[in-house]
């Protein structure tokens, strides 16, 4: 019996209020920090707005939304690893990461790699982090390939997914 009871049924993400998308909202909800929504639409707005103005050229308009969604896409990963106890001992166990944990993961990672950084506002960090998604740099990006890496070292123990409880 398992000691934790899943949630069923899960209610979406409120829209943000500008471009109307449950994403948007979901990632305004995870840069938030107590209780500060206005500050976090502020922040996340206003990093789209200077990724547009950074990877725009004369003769090609670029949107900042465009680029977010790469970047997550870039920055979600595929695999990690989870902790199994069987007989008696743990392992690390490499498991593929399903596409609702998948989103929330990579955005967690953006906001903590664009928090890391220092000296600048927080919405130049987090466009920086953007970028950094992007092109596939950054320590987003190096927190994914950390833990592909894992996963690649720990699959000898891959048969153990199927002890999985769901």
């Amino acid at each position: 019996m398992p000691r934790k009871a899943r949630s069923v049924n899960r209610h979406p993400a409120n829209p943000d209020p500008m471009f109307g998308n449950a994403k948007y909202g979901k990632f305004i909800n995870y840069l938030m920090q107590r209780g500060k929504k206005n500050v976090a639409q502020r922040i996340f707005y206003m990093a789209l707005e200077e990724v547009s103005k950074k990877m725009s050229t004369a003769e090609q308009p670029v949107e900042g939304k465009q680029i977010f969604e790469q970047a997550l896409r870039n920055i979600s990963p595929l695999v990690e690893v989870k902790g199994r106890r069987i007989g008696g001992a743990n392992y690390q166990v490499p498991m593929e990461v399903v596409e609702p944990r998948k989103t929330a993961i990579g955005m967690k990672w953006l906001i903590a790699a664009a928090q890391a950084r220092k000296g600048a506002p927080m919405y130049q960090k987090l466009a920086a982090e953007i970028m950094d998604g992007y092109n596939k740099i950054g320590a987003a990006i190096k927190k994914r390939e950390d833990t592909h890496r894992m996963a690649e070292a720990n699959k000898a123990f891959a048969h153990f997914a199927k002890f999985q409880r769901r």
